[in-house]
């Protein structure tokens, strides 16, 4: 059944079966292999170097309902013409309450994520980690690739003001930081990677907890989609989408305290509920947001695309406002899947189900010391396997408009690309 978002509330323990291919433990799954990165291989710097052509759930078939199984545009029958000025490559409109998805294009063509990533670093921790605990910078954190906050060694940041600071400023550094503070980065790639899998996000890759580039890490329009929607849906995380500044403290003679501003574009928009950025060379803009309008909530994501002629953000604008012309209640041609859409499969007979906590472990508010793990960590993270979870929402047939794609990246269908991009050799993340 369609309704709001679950509350977001993942096992710690469950991290064992993210972490079985690093221990090496445990029967493969006697379904399609999880794709994986690599973080030895070099920095992608083309726009879509192997990137798998479409995505799917581990048994093959398409999550949130068939009409999404395509590379086209596709719009329920009835809609109102879809607004002049789409380039992105991918995108997708949804009704962030029901669920419906009303309009979407290439929903789940893996792209490089860039910073939109941090979403998904967002909602996997915030559950995980006391917004109390201070965590102290380190020289990595302030050498960080890409956009930086700002912080410093000695520096000593709460966890809710690293939230904003991977939010507000997309601080690759902040990043670095709450990974830390989660017990280190493969931890924290481990718990995205489960997040991910548990809510259907199954296009989605995690390789590094900022969103710059690695060989293997992907997202798609409706993955993201369906992260944001849990994003606004949650009081907590709601907050620190729209929280316009935050204010960093000073460092004894290394840094001043400082300002920073909420970067979402279309903040102070009719409704607007937050928004995230992202680019990279090899990603490109993409861009993933909600507005509230008349009692209505909707979702847009925008992926692959250039700032000209239209911006991403402004590109997702025009497809909110066009969602709230859609009558509520019309033929959708998909659906957000919601965790109870998506039962488990039998795990194997020879494997056990870890323990689950009734409740996150946390942390004591002290600061986290560079390189140490943070306590709440499990010791034992090598045996066990969690039951990977798969949609089963196929969705009825319906009378559907297929549009064709004007404007198309490398992986187009034949004769609607437009030529591939030329892409620099930077690869920072900027917000």
């Amino acid at each position: 059944m369609r309704g709001r978002p679950e509350g977001m509330r993942w096992p710690l323990a469950a991290l064992a079966a993210a972490l079985i291919a690093l221990a090496g433990a445990g029967p493969a799954a006697a379904q399609a292999p999880r794709p994986t990165v690599d973080p030895t291989a070099p920095t992608p710097t083309a726009p879509h170097p192997g990137r798998p052509p479409q995505g799917s759930a581990p048994d093959g078939r398409t999550v949130g309902g068939e009409e999404l199984d395509t590379r086209r545009t596709v719009v329920a029958e009835g809609a109102p013409p879809l607004p002049e000025g789409l380039t992105a490559g991918g995108w997708l409109v949804a009704d962030a309450v029901t669920g419906d998805v009303l309009a979407a294009r290439d929903p789940h063509g893996r792209y490089y994520p860039a910073s939109t990533l941090k979403t998904l670093t967002l909602l996997t921790l915030v559950p995980l980690l006391d917004p109390a605990t201070v965590v102290e910078g380190t020289v990595e954190d302030e050498n960080i690739e890409g956009s930086r906050v700002g912080l410093v060694r000695g520096g000593r940041y709460p966890v809710r003001l690293l939230y904003r600071a991977l939010i507000l400023q997309s601080g690759n550094d902040a990043a670095n930081a709450l990974a830390r503070a989660a017990g280190g980065v493969p931890v924290t790639l481990a718990a995205m990677n489960e997040t991910a899998e548990a809510i259907g996000a199954y296009d989605t890759v995690a390789g590094t907890p900022s969103g710059l580039d690695v060989a293997g890490q992907s997202s798609s329009p409706y993955d993201l989609a369906l992260i944001f929607r849990r994003l606004v849906a949650d009081p907590v995380t709601a907050e620190i989408l729209t929280t316009p500044t935050a204010d960093m403290p000073a460092v004894e003679g290394r840094s001043p305290g400082y300002q920073i501003q909420n970067q979402n574009p279309l903040a102070g928009t009719p409704g607007n509920l937050g928004g995230k950025t992202g680019f990279t060379d090899a990603a490109r803009h993409a861009f993933v947001t909600a507005a509230e309008r008349d009692g209505r909530r909707l979702v847009v994501s925008v992926m692959d695309t250039e700032n000209v002629p239209l911006r991403a953000a402004d590109q997702a604008a025009l497809l909110l406002d066009w969602g709230f012309t859609v009558p509520a209640g019309a033929d959708e041609v998909g659906t957000l899947v919601a965790s109870g859409e998506l039962p488990p499969l039998p795990t194997p007979s020879t494997t056990a189900s870890p323990a689950r906590p009734s409740e996150p472990l946390r942390q004591s508010a002290g600061p986290v010391p560079a390189g140490t793990s943070s306590p709440w960590v499990p010791v034992a993270l090598g045996g066990g396997a969690l039951a990977i979870v798969v949609a089963t929402l196929l969705g009825r047939r319906r009378a559907v408009r297929v549009v064709p794609v004007l404007t198309r990246g490398p992986d187009a269908p034949p004769g609607e690309g437009s030529p591939p991009r030329s892409a620099g050799g930077s690869t920072s993340t900027r917000p």
